[in-house]
């Protein structure tokens, strides 16, 4: 019963910061929603017993990648309002309105045959080899793995100096009237 109640309370958290995310004016508070709906899913995890998904989800999702999202809103500086009447692109309102017609078609295929598919049975799998899952991969990010690990880990530094670069601006030159 506390499951149930875990979950319902967990998809209303999610439904809730996915309609900010979307009705929200100002983008920050969009990206807050969004820090709302993935904290949603990481009490999900919780309730199904996947702690590292959860710590992974928070970590990952509502730290890093909304903290990026919120590094770009503040350097685009898009506090500005635009003209929606105005088409930046011409044709984009009916593309996407094919791209969101096609993707509730696929939805609804996927319901209709997950549906099918679907026994109910929980999963009969345990540790690999004896080991806990979080072990195995531990180890094989540190030994099988570490150059593309040190790789992706340079590559973000690289990322936050380049934004960081561009970011600066040049200073005023002032004028002296002769």
């Amino acid at each position: 019963m506390a499951d149930k109640i875990v979950f319902i309370v967990a998809a209303i958290a999610c439904l809730g910061g996915a309609v900010g995310v979307i009705v929200a004016k100002n983008p920050v508070h969009s990206a807050l929603s969004l820090v709302g709906t993935l904290f949603g899913v990481a009490i999900q995890f919780v309730n199904l017993g996947a702690h590292f998904l959860a710590a992974v989800q928070v970590v990952v999702y509502a730290g890093a990648i909304v903290v990026l999202f919120l590094f770009v809103i503040m350097l685009l500086g898009v506090d500005k309002t635009e003209d929606l009447e105005v088409d930046s692109l011409a044709g984009q309102r009916p593309a996407a309105a094919v791209v969101g017609i096609l993707g509730v078609g696929l939805l609804l295929l996927l319901a209709v045959r997950g549906v099918q598919v679907s026994s109910g049975m929980h999963s009969g799998t345990g540790p690999l080899e004896g080991k806990a899952n979080i072990v195995l991969l531990g180890e094989a990010l540190f030994t099988d793995y570490v150059f593309a690990f040190e790789l992706t880990s340079a590559l973000l530094v690289i990322a936050v100096v380049g934004a960081v670069v561009l970011a600066r601006r040049a200073p005023r030159q002032e004028v002296h009237p002769e």
